[in-house]
């Protein structure tokens, strides 16, 4: 009987030795916890996108191709991102109903954003002042231009697809208010959507 519990106890040792020996790889661990993507930082990036709208008192509706540069800063607490953007962009929206002609040759905004974050989606909503220069034309080479002031509003979703880079799809309604144009006797202004897309690069 001693010698076989002796035998057993050999073994044992033997096998606790063995394992002692091994590599730790061989060891189960527990797989790193995932990270979530994070939005904070500041970005910039550049927006191309269709502008079309109405000029108060009077008949034309510009619309054209619109597109620039974009950067913002985001914070982030937990899901919740907010932050500020601000772009400047150059216009072909026009139109014409003679006598007059109408064009927005470029427009800007300083907006607030936020929204909320599943992961590396971002959908968000967007509010702040717009501005812009408004030109009117007239038969005889007549033409006067204004900058006015206004606000904007919109909605939108961005996507990242690197840790450095993101893609987005926005829509925004601008309102720029009446300035008073001696080319056409009226008090005009412009109210347009603009529908467009862009890519981020995040710090």
């Amino acid at each position: 009987m001693k010698t076989v519990l002796g035998a057993a106890l050999a073994v044992a040792m033997t096998s606790a030795a063995v394992a002692a020996d091994l590599p730790a790889s061989n060891y189960y661990t527990a797989p790193a916890p995932y990270a979530a993507y994070s939005w904070a930082g500041p970005y910039v990036g550049g927006v191309l996108g269709y502008e079309w709208g109405d000029v108060s008192n009077n008949p034309t509706r510009p619309s054209g191709l619109a597109g620039g540069l974009e950067a913002g800063f985001n914070w982030q607490h937990g899901n919740f991102v907010y932050g500020g953007e601000a772009d400047i962009d150059l216009s072909g929206a026009e139109d014409t109903f003679a006598p007059w002609q109408f064009t927005n040759p470029w427009f800007g905004t300083v907006r607030g954003r936020a929204g909320v974050a599943i992961n590396n989606v971002l959908i968000y909503g967007t509010a702040g002042l717009a501005y812009g220069e408004l030109t009117a034309n007239t038969a005889g080479n007549l033409s006067e231009s204004h900058t006015s002031f206004g606000w904007t509003a919109g909605v939108g979703a961005e996507v990242s697809f690197t840790p450095h880079w993101s893609a987005k799809a926005e829509w925004l309604y601008l309102d720029l208010a009446d300035r008073s144009f001696s080319v056409t006797g009226a008090n005009n202004g412009l109210e347009a959507n603009l529908l467009r897309l862009g890519v981020n690069y995040h710090f």
